[in-house]
């Protein structure tokens, strides 16, 4: 198979087209309508030529200017060729091949969870190629507090939605560590912070390491979380570990696939 990578690299492209689609991202990722000058300023290219873009962008739709206010903002097929890209996504079928190079990066245990009725989900996992290995039960609801796949879900969606299911596990007495909402609270607030959750006990067996990380769509809401299954003693999960390190750098990159573009001061994950 020809490689990719080097044809672009060693092939001559049309680079007027490489600076439109420039200027064209500019306003995708400031996210509000601009003055040419602002276009000019992020594209770092004079404003002179920012308006001969911005005249042929907004021939072909991809560009609309707002008479009254003349600023610039992505035109109606900009938002054809948005909606035609989502549409074609397959989040799960994305999300499967990640968790399969996330096990061959690391030799761990890799897995996938989505959102059910009553909380997360997990719908795939991925078995290393080593003898001693935790088996991943699917299908199957898994604790909101005690679970790493828990409260990263339960860390970005919405309060109204988890905590009352929240609540209703913590009467349960489920998990040990966290007996009211506040600690959970506490706890939340840390995984935003840290962008991952890590939990040394799970729902599986004493000795289990749970790490997840939020994976976002478009909307920069979840959508997913990919997850490593660890053994206490074997696996190294720790700060600086390379294991830690890849489960991060897959979500972000898995987001920003889905049509993410979540900033690390509001998520503390970078897909931009």
């Amino acid at each position: 198979m020809q490689d990719i990578t080097k044809e672009l690299r060693d092939s001559h492209g049309v680079q007027s087209l490489e600076i439109g689609i420039g200027v064209l991202r500019v306003l995708v990722e400031a996210g509000a309508p601009l003055m040419l000058k602002e276009i000019a300023k992020a594209a770092d290219i004079p404003a002179s030529k920012a308006h001969r873009y911005m005249v042929s962008l907004v021939r072909v739709g991809l560009v609309e200017q707002d008479p009254a206010t003349s600023k610039y903002d992505l035109g109606p097929f900009a938002l054809n060729l948005g909606l035609a890209a989502v549409d074609r996504l397959d989040r799960v079928q994305l999300g499967l091949e990640s968790i399969a190079q996330l096990r061959d990066l690391t030799h761990e245990t890799t897995a996938l969870a989505v959102w059910g009725d009553f909380g997360p989900v997990v719908i795939r996992w991925e078995r290393p190629r080593r003898p001693i290995t935790v088996n991943v039960l699917t299908g199957k609801t898994v604790s909101l507090v005690g679970s790493a796949t828990g409260r990263v879900f339960c860390a970005w969606m919405p309060p109204t939605l988890v905590h009352p299911l929240i609540e209703r596990e913590l009467k349960d007495a489920r998990d040990p560590e966290l007996k009211n909402m506040a600690q959970v609270e506490r706890a939340l607030r840390e995984v935003r912070a840290q962008g991952f959750a890590f939990v040394r006990e799970s729902g599986y067996s004493h000795g289990v390491l749970g790490m997840a990380a939020p994976v976002f769509n478009f909307k920069n809401d979840i959508t997913m979380a990919v997850l490593i299954v660890g053994i206490e003693g074997v696996s190294d999960l720790g700060p600086e570990s390379f294991v830690r390190t890849e489960l991060k750098r897959c979500a972000a990159e898995l987001s920003k696939r889905l049509g993410a573009s979540i900033q690390s001061d509001t998520k503390n994950v970078v897909v931009s």
